[in-house]
């Protein structure tokens, strides 16, 4: 397990589930993150994957049960044994502690790259002007585009505006980092290059949730992996257990079918 020094970025999940309408998108989903760790969410399409993921960050609020990063119930205040759901603007800040990547890039358009990356920090007064363009350039360092500060986002490459916003999810120090299938929007030649900077944070002692396809990936960098089916978790496990030794037919039938 690559643990961070500061131990923070503790995700648990206790017995959520998601109904939209009579459809229950999440069905009684537990799991416990380690700070630190990579986990990867397995699962064929309408499973619940992004679903479970945007629940981490309240994007999409929980019907029953309850998550919690570092203690801290998401959405929701405790008071006697009640759950509260907070005001918008609390619940904003607490999402400055969890980064999020979506498929589509979402940077800025009408900024260039390095305004998308400051922008952040100095609106929660996280850092100065000064402050926040240094650590740009270091988070650039990171993503391997310092030489496309200046240049407006519309004008990158589909990989290298995932990097950007992968950066602008840095820019916040979030101690958790969530990836809602960061590659499937992009060109094949162009995954490679989004996939290597998500390994190197994979050693910096953030913990990451990356909903994804890419099974080589989930080998390399994963330390656990979840495998959903129909908003269940049907097999959860290391790396090795659940991609090289899958219990369940429904796992099996998957793995065969993109391996």
């Amino acid at each position: 397990m690559h643990h961070s020094h500061n131990q923070t970025g503790h995700i648990s999940i206790t017995g959520v589930s998601k109904y939209f309408g009579r459809h229950k998108a999440l069905d009684n989903i537990s799991l416990e993150l380690e700070p630190g760790s990579v986990t990867v969410i397995l699962g064929p399409s309408g499973s619940g994957k992004s679903t479970l993921l945007r629940a981490i960050n309240h994007l999409e609020r929980v019907d029953e049960g309850f998550i919690q990063i570092d203690g801290d119930y998401i959405g929701y205040r405790l008071a006697g044994d009640k759950l509260y759901e907070l005001k918008e603007k609390e619940i904003l800040r607490q999402r400055v502690n969890v980064g999020y990547v979506f498929q589509n890039f979402n940077l800025f358009p009408h900024l260039t790259v390095l305004e998308n990356l400051i922008e952040a920090p100095i609106a929660h007064k996280q850092l100065n002007r000064k402050d926040a363009i240094e650590q740009a350039y270091q988070l650039l360092d990171v993503v391997g585009l310092r030489n496309k500060a200046d240049a407006w986002s519309r004008h990158l490459s589909g990989g290298q505006q995932q990097r950007i916003a992968i950066a602008r999810a840095l820019a916040l120090r979030p101690r958790v980092m969530l990836f809602d299938e960061p590659t499937s929007a992009l060109d094949p030649e162009l995954v490679g290059e989004v996939l290597d900077v998500i390994k190197k944070l994979a050693r910096s002692g953030t913990t990451l949730v990356v909903v994804t396809h890419e099974i080589g990936f989930a080998r390399e960098v994963a330390d656990n992996v979840v495998f959903m089916v129909d908003g269940k978790i049907v097999e959860q496990g290391s790396s090795d257990e659940v991609l090289n030794h899958p219990q369940h037919s429904r796992t099996r039938q998957f793995l065969s079918k993109v391996l």
